[in-house]
């Protein structure tokens, strides 16, 4: 253990004898310091009272005064020993804290120590200090365990986003890569959360539905799986919200490939809270054509000026809403000046998703009047090409985001 004071306020540090030459910030005052190869404290009893007196190597010859007593002590000059000397390893007891010395044979083994009798492994040779680049924090004087110090990172660390851990190298021409997208561990996983759930319900309410027309205590069963399918689908739905969004989000930052999600599982606030934006963000702008025609079952000059509306600003809407995390994606003014500075390119981008909707929804087919496996089929496709339009537009914020000027 390597024990030395703060220069700045004089507080007493304790840190392992590994990180010696490493980085660090004081815990009482925040300076930053360098972990000396030795310990720069001067430990020694009061011969009047026998208290315990922690100095400075800086005060060595100089006399000080007893804070148990008052006695004056003379504060001696310890000998100055080479760090590993020819043929001989020098240390600090773990329990004691006070020097051993054992041949360089003893390097690695587990000797008694002669003060405490503990017994300790002798180090191996260390590395020069001119490479250690890790930033540590001290343990504080009355706490020296390891865990503690592996707690204690330097400075106050703040939570920051990071990019994902992504691939972003195409293996493919883009227009063919895109359809890729989908088609990594993560992706599959969460295309077979959705799919494979949703298809589970959906068959169980079937079966049990047709079964209770048969046996009528199977109604009970029925009422309990419908019951249970319906949180589950909601539950769904929103998974499937959030997780279009770390798509999007990690598109943004030059993903060609599913985010991966492997050792991260949102929470149920989390997954809500990001529905309420987007389904907001739904609302807002797909919402007033969808009622329109709904009330009046035609497509004349009003619905297809709302359409055109909902077309524009939607996408840029559910971009923005991914991005920033917050209501800042609805902000109208952030919106039309974000269309403008990239009209060319989002026009494409809007027509290529109108284009593709329009086949969609005609050779889509109904599936309440369909299959088990007409539904399976139509699930699946619907939620790859879903991913895939989450990764058009991150990559599109990735492309322009020079041009989209957003302080995210």
């Amino acid at each position: 253990m390597i024990r030395f004071t703060c220069e700045q306020c004089g507080h007493k540090i304790s840190v392992q004898n590994k990180h010696a030459g490493k980085h660090g910030k004081c815990p009482e005052c925040g300076s930053a310091f360098i972990v000396p190869t030795e310990s720069a404290i001067i430990e020694l009893s009061c011969q009047n009272c026998g208290h315990k007196i922690s100095i400075p190597k800086t005060h060595e010859g100089k006399k000080a005064k007893c804070p148990a007593c008052r006695i004056i002590l003379d504060i001696p000059t310890e000998a100055k020993h080479p760090a590993g000397g020819p043929g001989v390893v020098r240390f600090m007891c773990s329990t004691c804290n006070r020097q051993i010395e054992e041949p360089e044979s003893a390097r690695g083994k587990l000797v008694p120590c002669p003060h405490c009798s503990s017994f300790v492994a002798v180090p191996f040779p260390e590395i020069s200090t001119l490479k250690a680049e890790a930033s540590i924090q001290p343990e504080k004087e009355n706490d020296e365990s390891e865990e503690c110090f592996e707690q204690l990172q330097i400075g106050s660390i703040r939570e920051f986003k990071q990019k994902p851990n992504v691939v972003t190298q195409r293996k493919l021409p883009w227009m063919f890569d895109i359809f890729l997208y989908p088609l990594n561990m993560s992706g599959m996983a969460a295309l077979g959360i959705v799919v494979f759930t949703r298809f589970f319900f959906r068959i169980s309410v079937i079966y049990l539905g047709e079964a209770s027309k048969v046996f009528m205590p199977c109604l009970a069963f029925f009422g309990l799986m419908f019951g249970i399918g319906i949180v589950v689908r909601i539950i769904l739905y929103m998974y499937l919200c959030w997780y279009l969004c770390e798509c999007v989000r990690g598109s943004a930052a030059g993903g060609v490939r599913a985010t991966e999600t492997k050792g991260y599982t949102p929470g149920l606030g989390e997954i809500f809270g990001q529905t309420i934006k987007m389904g907001l963000c739904f609302l807002l702008y797909l919402g007033p054509a969808i009622f329109y025609f709904k009330e009046t079952r035609e497509t004349d000059t009003i619905f297809w000026c709302l359409f055109v509306f909902a077309a524009f600003f939607f996408p840029m809407s559910f971009l923005a809403t991914a991005i920033f995390e917050s209501w800042m994606g609805l902000n109208p003014i952030l919106l039309v000046g974000s269309v403008f500075s990239t009209l060319l390119p989002y026009t494409a981008m809007i027509l290529m998703f109108i284009a593709g909707g329009v086949v969609i929804v005609e050779k889509m087919p109904n599936l309440k009047e369909s299959s088990a496996l007409t539904f399976f089929v139509t699930w699946l496709v619907g939620v790859y090409l879903a991913m895939i339009v989450a990764h058009l537009l991150g990559w599109f914020y990735y492309r322009y985001e020079e041009k989209l000027q957003w302080d995210v």
